[in-house]
């Protein structure tokens, strides 16, 4: 079976960017576009792995990102923030809401890829 991985972002062209590099690196890819969907859809799918977007309406990846983590079901699930913050100030927060890393956007394949090795 194809390990799933969930993306997670509310700008179009990012999230079909996502989605064209996971399918292309042969994985299932499960998409939602906001915070309040990524949960859901961690819970009812389980995926493997999840990029997660930061700045989203509502419920923004930080505090999707924390939910899914405190949910012993989806606990073990790693996040991945894709996102156009990268301070430095930026990357140890999302350490700090449980990420496991940060990938600045614009984003190239390569590094997505490299991400889903290390997890998958």
């Amino acid at each position: 079976m194809n390990n799933k991985i969930l993306i997670v972002d509310d700008s179009k062209p990012d999230l079909e960017k996502l989605k064209t590099i996971v399918l292309d690196a042969g994985y299932q890819a499960i998409t939602a576009i906001s915070g309040e969907e990524a949960i859901e859809k961690a819970n009812s799918m389980r995926p493997d792995l999840i990029f997660m977007d930061i700045i989203m309406d509502k419920k923004d990846g930080y505090q999707a990102c924390r939910e899914i983590i405190a949910d012993k079901k989806t606990k073990n699930i790693p996040i991945i923030f894709v996102t156009t913050k990268n301070q430095k100030a930026d990357y140890v927060w999302a350490e700090l809401q449980g990420g496991k890393a940060l990938i600045a956007k614009p984003f190239t394949s390569d590094q997505i890829v490299a991400e889903i090795n290390k997890y998958i």
